[in-house]
């Protein structure tokens, strides 16, 4: 744990931008090693406030006696914020992962639907943007500032592009999802993938896909996703390891698909080099985990760091969105416009303005 204690006449207290911050005279971070044990700690009172990131506990794990006497109060408040985008990645530097249409049938595999409703509560929308929940997000057909910087990128593109932006597929929820699933294999076999006794082959060599993950509670996510994969013939496992080793084959770029997560600001800048760019794919260590190495992604990114203006920087950030939408690089996941949190009673918070 860490405590940090109020310095009385703090030069800056009475300044707007600091008015209603920092009441506290001792404010104590307790950290856990376990996030059982932290929860049980909120509900003996020994934490005084949580921010709730599990669907399920959200659900079903606040039903005890401080809420129903109100001495602790659960909350959901609505939040104004650009999500960016959450994913199960594919690291396009192995085959067969470097394929569009395999990388597209990955995502037709994925039933988001009936996870929602099965694994969440409904409580998530899916999430379609790598700027979710902004303007920067494409919508509709490109604007002509889109099209201004996507037509002499034409060749480099796929024509979807020029499109609606590349939307998710969506099941009824039912689990029930071979339609899906025949959009997927119709996409494998364009790419050379067939199914020999059993298992997707392609020249001689199974499809195998590993999932590398360092949270546990991702396991009862990824297990169902990993049934369909099964039904096309994919051979898919998942290996749980700890966060060093974990970090460390991130680092390398040691994996065929994890999660991850893209944060996005209402003014994206230099970071987008870091997120696509070619020069940034194979630095060890780098933001690039994709390894995505495309010209016309290059040049959208320079567009949007250098727009002179609010238009042009909206205008580059949604035809970058268009152009890695279209290219697949990732089995987009979930994002909710709510903030989850509980808190005791001696606490509370003003309304947002």
């Amino acid at each position: 744990s860490i405590s940090y204690q109020r310095v009385e006449d703090y030069w800056a207290a009475d300044l707007n931008v600091t008015i209603g911050h920092y009441n506290f005279d001792t404010i104590k971070y307790i950290y856990f090693g376990d996030d059982t044990v932290a929860f049980e700690a909120l509900k003996a009172g020994e934490v005084h406030y949580r921010r709730e990131f599990s669907s399920r506990i959200w659900a079903t794990g606040y039903d005890t006696p401080a809420i129903r006497a109100g001495k602790m109060k659960k909350q959901t408040i609505v939040v104004n914020r650009s999500a960016g985008m959450q994913a199960f990645i594919f690291n396009t530097r192995r085959a067969p992962f470097d394929d569009i249409h395999v990388r597209a049938a990955l995502n037709w595999a994925y039933d988001f639907e009936w996870t929602n409703k099965n694994l969440f509560y409904g409580q998530y929308a899916r999430n379609g943007s790598f700027f979710q929940g902004s303007e920067l997000a494409a919508s509709g057909l490109p604007s002509p500032g889109e099209l201004a910087l996507l037509e002499p990128l034409r060749a480099l593109v796929p024509e979807t592009v020029f499109g609606e932006p590349v939307a998710n597929p969506v099941s009824d929820g039912s689990g029930n999802i071979r339609p899906q699933l025949r959009k997927a294999r119709a996409l494998l076999e364009t790419s050379g993938w067939n199914i020999i006794d059993g298992a997707l082959t392609k020249d001689g060599k199974v499809f195998e896909i590993e999932f590398v993950l360092v949270q546990p509670g991702f396991e009862r996510i990824v297990a169902p996703y990993i049934q369909n994969l099964k039904r096309l013939g994919i051979r898919a496992k998942i290996r749980v390891i700890d966060p060093t080793q974990y970090q460390n084959r991130v680092t390398q770029y040691d994996f065929d698909a994890i999660v991850y997560s893209f944060g996005q600001s209402l003014s994206p800048g230099n970071e987008q080099r870091d997120y696509w760019s070619s020069a940034a794919a194979d630095q060890p260590g780098g933001r690039n985990v994709i390894g995505i190495q495309d010209k016309a992604v290059d040049s959208l990114v320079e567009s949007l760091i250098f727009a002179a203006s609010r238009d042009q920087l909206v205008a580059a950030s949604r035809a970058l969105d268009r152009v890695l939408l279209a290219n697949h690089y990732v089995v987009p996941q979930w994002d909710s416009a709510r903030e989850r949190v509980a808190y005791w009673h001696g606490l509370r918070h003003d309304p947002p303005m």
